[in-house]
Parts: structure tokens; sequence; C-alpha cells
């Protein structure tokens, strides 16, 4: 006999899958667009770009982990990125203005 936890274990297995593949299709399609190039380039890769962090947090949520969670890794890889003197962060900045993009959203 199925019970309710056995449909909730299936679907909540069916749609991190379903998230997987999503998560992958867009990677390429990122990957393409950089290869091929285009007349909306930013804009469609700006598309992507949020559709592949989207999907990070969705997977992530159907694995049990938090969207809090979540940010509080970023930023503690960025505040690693910084102590480490990433390259990123030394050729660009980038790590210290993400976090501070952080930094504003919780104000």
């Amino acid at each position: 006999m199925i019970n309710d936890k056995d449909i909730n274990i299936t679907k909540n297995l069916k749609t991190i899958e379903w998230l997987k593949s999503e998560l992958l299709m867009s990677i390429a399609s990122l990957y393409e667009l950089m290869s091929k190039g285009g007349e909306n380039v930013k804009e469609d890769a700006s598309d992507l770009i949020s559709n592949i962090i989207l999907i990070s947090y969705l997977l992530g949520k159907r694995l049990g982990i938090s969207y809090e969670n979540i940010d509080l890794k970023v930023e503690n890889k960025l505040k690693l990125g910084l102590v480490e003197n990433h390259k990123i962060e030394k050729w660009y900045g980038d790590f210290s203005e993400l976090i501070e993009n952080f930094r504003l959203r919780k104000e």
C-alpha cells in the first residue's frame, strides 16, 4: 500500500532530478551563448545566470538546505576569498563588491 509519505518522497526525488536537468540545460545554454555571441548577449546571459541561481536555490531547498544557509555559505566563501586574496578580488574587487551587495540587501 502506498501512503502519502511515499508519494512525497517520490515527488521530491522527481523534482530534484528535474531541477538538476534544468540546471544543466541552463549552463549548457550559457556556454552556447558565450561561444556564439549575438545581439543580446548581456540580456540573454543575465537571464540564464539568474535562472542558474534560482534553480540552485530551489535545488538546495529540495535537498534540505535553507535559503538563509545558502546565503550564509556564499557570504562565508566571499569573506574567505578576501582573506586569501583571491585573484578575482585582486584583479577586479568583485568579492568586496558582492559582499557590499549582500550587506545592502540586509538593510
